[in-house]
Order: structure tokens, then sequence, then C-alpha cells
């Protein structure tokens, strides 16, 4: 027997007040469709009146039909539940536009795993305040926009990034050294990312490899999160670490940092494209 078709897989992602029967609502309505589901899993923040959030995959043949008499049924419970839903298509590949400087470690690694097709996205154009890593792009076949930035011209230049971005369905900002206003964040709610390079909310700041350095940390480290007005505040996705001990200088810990760097965020933007990250407040749910 073949395997099925990606496009007849979706996924379902739900939250709601927490109380009985949600689970068996959700379920009943999938065997009603004729749909197996093939992976869920569930949180409760309370489950005594917390929020509930599930996500389902599921096979349905003949999705793209099927698709709107699912949506019905789900709006119907959706005011039944108070329940808001996202409902996708796992062959659907997120646009992505990825914003550097002059590092690239972290844009060679989403090109490769884009490649691969461990990341099931398409990076659509890199930006850039350098010209650095032109040549990285164009090698890979991708649109490069050289787009500089002073302290004069920083809200012109980020009105020309808006304007290339259009529709883009997310930002990933890998190493770029700029701060994006407050406006360019709302622009993109929960759909711009960004890699830190220490262990939050440890040595933030521009250098935090030396500050790591001059206090003797044994473990460094990466994390990746959503971009909110408030600097590196904001929903942490994934963290990693790495030990170093009294040798490391501050080039061993750079070093160090750039392969934990390109993981956790190649991982980040993973789970968000394959709709597993849910924000809640300041916080995130991951269905890893």
């Amino acid at each position: 027997m073949s395997a099925p078709a990606s496009s007849d897989i979706g996924r379902l992602v739900v939250r709601c007040p927490d109380r009985p029967g949600i689970v068996a609502v959700l379920s009943g309505l999938m065997a009603e469709l004729g749909a197996n589901i093939t992976d869920s899993q569930q949180h409760s923040s309370d489950p005594t009146g917390g929020t509930f959030t599930l996500r389902l995959e599921f096979l349905l043949a003949g999705l793209a039909q099927r698709r709107p008499e699912l949506e019905r049924r789900l709006a119907a419970l959706g005011a039944d539940w108070q329940m808001t839903w996202r409902l996708t298509d796992a062959a659907h590949r997120p646009t992505l536009a990825v914003f550097v400087s002059k590092t690239d470690h972290v844009l060679q690694e989403l090109i490769y795993r884009v490649r691969a097709g461990d990341l099931r996205a398409e990076i659509a154009m890199v930006v850039s305040n350098h010209l650095d890593l032109e040549p990285v792009a164009r090698g890979a076949g991708i649109p490069f926009h050289h787009i500089p930035v002073t302290p004069s011209t920083k809200a012109d230049a980020e009105a020309r990034a808006l304007d290339l971005l259009g529709d883009v369905d997310l930002v990933v900002l890998a190493r770029y050294m700029q701060i994006v206003s407050a406006d360019f964040c709302s622009r993109f709610p929960e759909r711009l990312i960004n890699i830190h390079h220490s262990f939050l909310p440890a040595f933030v700041g521009a250098n935090p490899y030396q500050a790591a350095h001059d206090r003797g940390v044994k473990l460094i480290g990466a994390t990746a999160h959503y971009v909110t007005p408030e600097l590196d505040a904001g929903p942490i996705i994934e963290q990693e670490v790495a030990r170093v001990d009294h040798r490391a200088t501050v080039e061993d810990m750079r070093r160090v940092g750039r392969y934990v760097e390109r993981q956790v965020l190649a991982q980040a933007v993973t789970w968000h494209v394959e709709d597993r990250v849910i924000v809640e407040g300041p916080r995130t749910i991951v269905f890893a």
C-alpha cells in the first residue's frame, strides 16, 4: 500500500476553557468525517478551570475538498465550547524572510534544513544591513536585499523592509544585529523569531560571551524567542546549553555558541512552521 499523500494530512490546534468532554467531542467529529487521528497532544493550564490546548494531526482523504465542511463544523463547536481553533494543511510550505548581518552560521543551517527536507518551508528572501552574506544567499538561489541601517535612516530602512516582506508567513532574525521597532513587531505578532546568543535572562546585551567569560561560567547557551517590543523578553520557544570549563577563551565560547545557536533557532523555526508552538501570555506551549 502506498503512503498517503501529504495533501490529505491536516493539523488542528484548539484552545478553550477546560471542562470535561472536549476531547470526546473533537474525536467524535473526526470520526464522523472519516478522519484518522495520527497524533494528539494536549495541555491544561488548570484542569479545574484553566485553558485547554489540543494539537491534532489527522489524515482525511480529499482534505482540500472536505475542508469547508470541517471548518463549518469547527465553527459550530467553537460557539458551543468558547473555542478558538486553527486549521492548516501539512503540505503547505510557509514562506520565511531571514534577516542577517555579517555572521552566516544560522542562515547556513536554515538553508541546509530546507534543502534536506527537515524544515518544510521556503526561504523567500534574505534581508541584510550589510553585503557580507549576499554570496551565501545568491549561491542558494535566494533573493538578497541589502538595506543599510543607520540611526538617522532606521525608520526608512524598516519601511523598505516592510514593503519587501508583503504577506510572508514568518520573519526570522538570524543574528540580525539591529533592534526592530515596536511598529515592526506589531506587523508580525507571534510570527517574528529571534535567536539570542545567551541563555536568557542571563548575560543579556551586546557582548554576552565576554560577560560570561568574566564570570567564569561553566554553561553557555542560546535562546530562541518570539520578538516583542520589550527587548529580549518575548515568549521563549527553545533553549539549549553547552558545557565549557576554565580553559575556554572568549573565542572558544563564541565557537561553541555558534553551534548551539544554529540548533536552537532551526528547531524553533521548525516547531513554529509545524504548528507546535502556542503562545500563552509571556510563555509558550511547545508540543515537540
